[in-house]
Formats: structure tokens, C-alpha cells, sequence
């Protein structure tokens, strides 16, 4: 009898660690804002008025970090518009990535707002009530963004800076989205990306659907033990400068479980319009540990 009461502890044992053998466990990341990082630039594309007759600033901005990076105008603090010697606050400020990471030397105007039911796009701008400017005029805005891979398990670390524009500088001939080239950065649909356990992911086609893109993805795992690889919902950014596909936490988003040996295949959807060409999928993929993200670039563009 008391050799089965010892066997039980062990077989209990036996199992607990078999069934989380192939489980990475989170490592901490401590990974900070580079102390070369340029940050964000930004430029004005457009002054006019809003509906209201307010002055209305189109925005587009740029990521100058040398790595991934996510931004936002800084919650809460007004853009201040300098112009005829006063200063004036403008409360109305949409000026970020959308929750989304941007690759390095890519540049937008826009993103996915509103909701799942409801998602609209979100045209980056400022507006100051009742302002008129004269010659000479500046705009100056706080924002913080942070670098590198997303960790769920880690706060990111936020730097802090203004971006200062000259409003009598509007630029109307941008390229979208990679205003710089970053050699290695860009990988062809089709290139199998590391992701955790040693599995692979590839985007193995993107189609155009009614409503926008369809993305096939497929995972091969040749490892001993099953693993999901989380990508979430990836949005992708063309030739008009916008980021479409309302942020998702990647963490939250289901993915097929990829058996020992075994491929799984399954398919994300993204809804633009018709008419917007030139596009590259921002995916974040699963890598090194649990809840750990590695972006990627993938090159659509003749879809």
C-alpha cells in the first residue's frame, strides 16, 4: 500500500513536467530606447480649415528610431501654436502610431481608429480653435514612443520628446510608406520568419478580397512538442500613407495550435479600400519566449 502512495507523488510528477516541456518561459526585457535614436520627425502636408472654421494641420510622421517604434502624442497636453509673437494651445490632437509599431524609415498619415464594429480611418492632424496664423508660424507637440520588441510581461520604456514644425514648410509630394530604405529590413512574401520553439511562419498568400486583403499563414513546427505562434491580427500600410486594420493586442488573438512535426495553416483579413495599391504587412510574431514579439515587414506590393 505505501508503495502505491509513493508511486502517485511521482507519476503526478512525471506528467506535470511533460505536459509543459515545450513552454518557454518569459525572460525579462530590459531593452531601452537607443541612445542614437533620432526619435520621430514630422512635416506638414496641409494648412487649412476644419468644417467649424477652426485651423486645421495635417501631420505626417516619420520613424527616424533605427529600430520598431511605437508613439503618441502625449495624453492630455495640448499642441501650442506659435504664431504673431503669442502662443496658443490646440486641444485637438491625433498624432500617433495608433497602438501600432511602424518600421524604421517608414513614414505615415494615418491609422485605424473607432471600433471592431465600427473602425474608421484616422487622419493625423491638429486643430486650434479659432486660431489664424501668420507668417512665420510654428507648431510644437509632445509626444513618447518606445523601441524594439513588444513583451506582455514588460512595461515598455518611454522616451520623451517635442516635435517642431515649421507651417510655412508644407510638404505635398511624400512617398509612402518607406520614405528610407533600411538594408535587410524588408522580407518577401513567401520567406519563412523564426518564431518561438524553433517553429517558422510563412505568408504563404495574400489575395484581395471585396472588402480589402485576405492573408494565408502557415506555421511549421519541427519540433518534439505542439506550440501556438501568436501573430495577432496584422494590419498592413500602402502607397496613401495610412495604417489599416484597428490595433490588436497580439496576445489576445487566437492562433491554431502547430502539432509535433506538423504544419497548421489559417487566415487573417485586413479591410481597405479598392483603389490603395503598394502595400507591406506589419506583422509581430511570437519569438525566443512566451508573449515576446519580433516585427517584420513583408512586401505585398504587387498585390
Amino acid at each position: 500500500m505505501s508503495y502505491k502512495k509513493n508511486l502517485i507523488p511521482i507519476l503526478i510528477s512525471s506528467i506535470l513536467l511533460y505536459a509543459c516541456a515545450y513552454i518557454v518561459t518569459p525572460v525579462p526585457d530590459v531593452s531601452q530606447v537607443s541612445t542614437t535614436s533620432k526619435g520621430w520627425s514630422a512635416v506638414v502636408t496641409n494648412v487649412g480649415k476644419s468644417d467649424a472654421g477652426d485651423l486645421h494641420i495635417d501631420i505626417t510622421i516619420k520613424n527616424e528610431t533605427g529600430d520598431w517604434s511605437i508613439m503618441q502624442a502625449v495624453a492630455g497636453h495640448p499642441a501650442v501654436l506659435t504664431t504673431g509673437g503669442k502662443n496658443i494651445n490646440c486641444d485637438t490632437v491625433f498624432v500617433s502610431t495608433g497602438g501600432n509599431r511602424l518600421a524604421p524609415g517608414f513614414q505615415m498619415r494615418g491609422y485605424t481608429g473607432g471600433t471592431k464594429v465600427e473602425p474608421k480611418p484616422q487622419l493625423l492632424y491638429v486643430e486650434c480653435k479659432g486660431a489664424t496664423v501668420a507668417p512665420g508660424s510654428n507648431l510644437s507637440i509632445e509626444y513618447s514612443y518606445a523601441t524594439g520588441p513588444y513583451n506582455y510581461y514588460v512595461a515598455p520604456q518611454l522616451a520623451n520628446e517635442k516635435l517642431e514644425l515649421n507651417l510655412d514648410q508644407v510638404v505635398t509630394d511624400l512617398k509612402y510608406p518607406v520614405a528610407e530604405s533600411i538594408p535587410g529590413l524588408i522580407e518577401k512574401a513567401g520567406a519563412k520568419i523564426v518564431a518561438i520553439n524553433d517553429c517558422s511562419l510563412t505568408l504563404t498568400d495574400a489575395k484581395r478580397t471585396a472588402t480589402g486583403l485576405e492573408f494565408a499563414w502557415e506555421t511549421n513546427n519541427p519540433g518534439a512538442y505542439p506550440t501556438y505562434v501568436h501573430i495577432g491580427t496584422p494590419p498592413a500600410i500602402g502607397s496613401d500613407g495610412i495604417l489599416y486594420g484597428l490595433y490588436e493586442d497580439p496576445t489576445l488573438a487566437d492562433a491554431p495550435i502547430t502539432l509535433p512535426g506538423q504544419k497548421a495553416d489559417w487566415t487573417t483579413v485586413v479591410t481597405l479600400p479598392k483603389d490603395v495599391t503598394g502595400f507591406y504587412i506589419l506583422v509581430s510574431v511570437e519569438t525566443k519566449q512566451q508573449k515576446n514579439f519580433t516585427s517584420h515587414a513583408v512586401d505585398i506590393t504587387d498585390k
